[in-house]
């Protein structure tokens, strides 16, 4: 495993994440995420992402009770904040001060942990001003319950506001989580430029597209039974923007490089994203140990530049590049 400094900051992360979205207490019984993520120790992963929504607060529980014995100094622990939990009552949403220190104690509490290396903001809060969040963010770091602050979603404008507000209070915003993948590339235009100049590191989350980019997804044919496409709490709404014959036909027209590089198709896809130099690590989820332990041999793989240049031919101009999109199909607060 290698591993990559998170933004301009000392702290390094494995350039595999192991992220536990959408199967932790969800679609995964607890005893097989619990073996997911052994697996994901043993093959050198050190960096775990979660948030305090997925499965309404019950993935974090599952993450903390896995990682429970572990030494805490070797891992990077990362959660978020935003989203409605608990019983979604009025204040248990956004990024208000009230909402942000109640959270990081019901996280903590169900990690079992002191602290988390990495506190992000799972959306932008367009009802609360930027700078009460800030405020409650920079009392968390103070408090030591967070080392950094990461945000997920923003668009470049966003970044540049929070960082320099988070600069003045002193703490360090070094991370935003967007979606990035060969197909999904809104970011490069604006967020990743403007990342660059302010040392802040992209952890990207699909990389391999909701699972389009491993192959399996044949043109004229119905999703594979157990797939996400067919899973309604897994996904399935997100992947239909790919569902598609022509993505798909690109996507098998991208098998040959693959197998030229002695890659899988899902180890390519990871190794894409990863040749930016502003990733600092990919997210990778799994429903079964052998998903991570394949997923993760795309850890040191450099696409050359020839190679980059085969995929963008292949898959031409259907990969989304509006950057008017940097936000995903996510609610927003009124």
């Amino acid at each position: 495993m290698e591993h990559r400094h998170l933004g301009r900051s000392g702290l390094k992360i494995s350039e595999i994440i192991y992220g536990n979205w959408l199967t932790h207490a969800s679609q995964v019984e607890d005893e097989r995420a619990t073996a997911c993520v052994r697996a994901a120790l043993d093959a050198g992963i050190s960096t775990f992402d979660t948030a305090d929504t997925y499965a309404n607060t019950a993935a974090e529980v599952v993450l903390g009770e896995a990682l429970k014995g572990e030494r805490r100094e070797s891992l990077e622990i990362f959660t978020k904040v935003y989203f409605p939990t608990g019983p979604k009552g009025h204040n248990d949403t956004g990024l208000s001060r009230k909402h942000i220190r109640e959270s990081i104690d019901g996280s903590l509490r169900r990690l079992q942990t002191d602290y988390v290396d990495l506190y992000q903001a799972h959306r932008y809060d367009y009802a609360t001003p930027l700078e009460e969040t800030m405020q409650a963010f920079a009392e968390v770091v103070h408090a030591g319950k967070a080392l950094y602050i990461g945000v997920s979603e923003w668009n470049a404008d966003q970044i540049r506001a929070g960082h320099q507000l988070a600069r003045d209070l002193g703490i360090q915003l070094v991370s935003n989580q967007p979606q990035y993948s060969m197909l999904w590339r809104v970011i490069e235009e604006r967020v990743v430029p403007t990342s660059q100049e302010l040392g802040v590191s992209q952890i990207v989350w699909s990389p391999v597209a909701q699972g389009i980019l491993t192959g399996k997804y044949q043109p004229g044919a119905e999703p594979p039974e157990g797939s996400r496409a067919r899973d309604e709490k897994g996904g399935a709404d997100m992947i239909k923007r790919f569902l598609n014959d022509p993505t798909l036909e690109a996507v098998q027209g991208l098998r040959p490089i693959a197998e030229e590089l002695d890659l899988t198709m899902a180890q390519l896809a990871v190794a894409w994203v990863l040749t930016n130099d502003n990733v600092a690590g990919a997210i990778i989820g799994a429903s079964r140990p052998e998903q991570v332990t394949e997923n993760v041999k795309a850890a040191g793989v450099r696409l050359e530049a020839d190679v980059m240049a085969r995929i963008d031919e292949v898959l031409g101009d259907l990969p989304e590049t509006d950057p008017a999109k940097t936000v995903s199909p996510a609610q927003r607060l009124a």
